[in-house]
């Protein structure tokens, strides 16, 4: 790849210091100083003759912020793993290089998983509401019941790693592992869950639905009103995926009918502007995006950015390049 010594780039959303300190050692690097989310024209606008673009899944790569950008832009770099965020036909059609950032940030999804499993099922909005409001007089043998782990069904719908990260975790609460994938796992990634050929065949086995299939256009809406009545009464969702996903309405319906006990969920359609039908319902454990921050985790995803622009400034092709 033919850049300059010291390329010129832009980073839309601010990362962690050492991380950003890195990048101005490297780069001439513009920076997004307030750190608000930017629109496709912003960029457009903002990151003029710039070789290296540094996003996040917060920010739209389109093919017109693209064009505008041409022919100087020479990478899009995304601290994410998903990229349904950016065209790539367009950055395909413009011999743009497109790094993300796998497998750095399994575990760190994973843990989040699991706060949401535990608290959608033990009920941890409404017990810390309790407390912080000074209205608890005292324990009761009838108090905020909830669903125990033990002997539980969860089904997992995307056993990729991060996938596989919870059903490794939630084994040890003692939860049965059910997984549909777009194709089986060997026996010795599967490790003994039970796996279904489709999504509509899992979800009347399983009393906890755990999201975590990569996002896509294909998926959008696929937890509809029909696939959440085929959930067993009082089974419980979380979704560590993409907002869009789920159908807002058909999930905040179930929940306020008491087919779906409760929910957990880090991610949002239209984030940051949250279906307002979610605040008013005291079954619902809300996260702000969160699934991959932790200090580690920020750290080697933009380390792994960085590694993947010098491999290919050194002629080689970086495994975390998208294709």
């Amino acid at each position: 790849m033919n850049l300059p010594d010291r390329p010129r780039a832009f980073l839309c959303r601010r990362f962690t210091p050492a991380v950003e300190a890195a990048l101005a050692e490297r780069f001439e690097l513009v920076v997004n100083e307030d750190d608000s989310i930017l629109s496709a024209a912003q960029i457009s606008a903002r990151a003029q003759d710039c070789h290296l673009l540094f996003v996040t899944a917060t920010e739209p790569v389109t093919a017109e912020v693209m064009a505008a950008l041409s022919p100087t832009l020479a990478v899009v770099a995304t601290l994410s793993v998903g990229h349904d965020h950016i065209d790539l036909a367009a950055a395909r059609e413009r011999g743009v290089q497109v790094l993300h950032t796998p497998d750095v940030l399994s575990d760190a999804c994973a843990e989040i998983a699991l706060m949401l499993l535990l608290n959608a099922c033990r009920r941890g909005f409404e017990a810390d509401r309790l407390v912080r409001s000074g209205a608890w007089q005292g324990w009761a043998p009838t108090q905020l019941l909830g669903m125990g782990l033990v002997g539980r069904r969860l089904g997992i719908f995307g056993m990729g790693r991060i996938g596989r990260a919870i059903a490794e975790r939630a084994r040890a609460f003692g939860l049965a592992i059910h997984y549909h994938n777009r194709s089986r796992l060997v026996a010795e990634l599967e490790a003994g869950a039970t796996y279904h050929q489709t999504l509509e065949a899992m979800l009347p086995d399983i009393d906890i639905l755990m999201i975590a299939a990569p996002g896509s256009p294909a998926l959008k809406g696929v937890l509809d009103a029909e696939r959440l009545a085929r959930l067993p009464a009082g089974a419980v969702v979380v979704n560590i995926s993409r907002g869009d996903l789920v159908d807002d309405e058909a999930l905040i319906d179930a929940l306020r009918r008491g087919h779906i006990r409760g929910a957990g969920l880090d991610v949002f359609a239209n984030e940051p502007h949250v279906h307002p039908g979610y605040r008013g319902l005291d079954n619902v454990f809300l996260s702000p995006h969160i699934g991959s921050a932790t200090h580690e985790t920020r750290d080697a995803m933009g380390w792994l950015l960085i590694d993947g622009i010098e491999a290919l400034r050194a002629g080689r092709t970086p495994d975390n390049l998208l294709r």
